[in-house]
């Protein structure tokens, strides 16, 4: 989708252009991360002043970057050439207190590129037309409202999976505690959800906790899921009817003692898992094995893939927006 669909406003953030980032480091556990990350690699500052940045996305067509800015309540922009600007302001037109979570969550692209949301204050899953109009993809399950969508991914047959933990019930100073006994919330779990391409819905698991971020393996026959309740990542077997499967751990962070939880994550193109955790994005290998992690100035809640060679690897950390090169091409919607 070009950027000029809707009316585009410069957002005066901190910083608009790129600069070296301080506070980086590059830990290495496998000798194989050098052949995804060069020891030489840099973290860049692109913008910051964000209320909390999430849902990265590249759009291949239009050469920009499409991200949330969650307590903002508005999708974002960044190009090379205009830095960051408001997409779409009032996401969530309700009243809500200062600070709240009602903005989007995870963003990704269809094929026609058109922005499909996952929105935290509408409780649903949308998609952005050309014309800038908003079509409802999800919002009730069993005639139940959502929790509030978090993360999203599309198979290349045009179905979508998403997560639905209750991030979005809590206010500003409240803690999942006070999420789980909001009178609002109608669904007594968070799920993963299926929307398929004919337009069915369908729980995939409940069998998650607190189910974040999402990604399938490169051929599509494994589902990567993020589980906020602890520190770890499972895996499931993706069916031929796109069905789950043997659900198992496939990376325990129990170890790490850093900031952060299992949240956002993009996978490249042999397969390896780059996951926001503790202590910034961890590198996984296909096999489960963690090759090293990448440690921000600010805790990075997300990532995704981008720029013409699909080697640049863009990160959403809290107030600011981050990028750095890799040795590697990631999968892109």
């Amino acid at each position: 989708m070009k950027p000029l669909t809707l009316v585009t406003v410069v957002f005066s953030a901190s910083v608009l252009f790129a600069q070296p980032a301080a506070e980086t480091t590059i830990r290495r556990i496998d000798p194989a991360l050098d052949k995804v990350l060069s020891p030489e690699a840099k973290v860049e500052k692109l913008a910051g002043g964000f209320g909390f940045v999430e849902g990265p996305v590249w759009n291949r067509k239009g050469g920009f970057l499409v991200f949330s800015d969650i307590p903002g309540n508005a999708i974002m922009t960044w190009s090379p050439s205009g830095g960051a600007s408001v997409f779409r302001a009032r996401i969530f037109e309700g009243e809500h207190p200062d600070g709240a979570s009602v903005g989007t969550n995870g963003l990704t692209l269809d094929k026609n590129f058109h922005i499909v949301a996952a929105e935290q204050g509408n409780r649903r899953v949308s998609r952005i037309e050309q014309d800038g109009a908003m079509t409802i993809l999800a919002e009730r399950y069993q005639g139940k409202r959502l929790n509030s969508p978090n993360d999203l991914v599309i198979k290349k047959n045009g179905d979508i999976y998403f997560t639905d933990p209750p991030f979005g019930l809590m206010g500003p100073r409240q803690s999942l505690a006070d999420a789980a006994k909001n009178p609002l919330r109608e669904l007594p779990f968070s799920g993963v959800f299926r929307i398929t391409a004919p337009g069915t819905f369908d729980l995939m698991t409940k069998d998650i906790a607190l189910p974040n971020g999402l990604a399938f393996s490169p051929d599509e026959k494994k589902l990567y899921i993020a589980n906020s309740a602890d520190k770890t990542w499972s895996v499931y077997d993706v069916a031929k009817d796109g069905t789950l499967a043997n659900g198992r751990i496939f990376y325990d962070a129990g170890k790490e003692t850093g900031p952060g939880v299992p949240d956002g994550m993009k996978v490249d193109t042999k397969g390896n898992v780059w996951a926001t955790g503790p202590g910034g994005i961890l590198v996984i290998s296909p096999q489960g094995t963690l090759l090293g992690s990448i440690q921000f100035p600010e805790v990075p809640a997300n990532c995704a893939w981008g720029d013409a060679d699909g080697k640049t690897l863009y990160v959403t950390a809290r107030t600011g927006l981050y990028r750095i090169k890799t040795n590697i091409v990631g999968i892109r919607p």
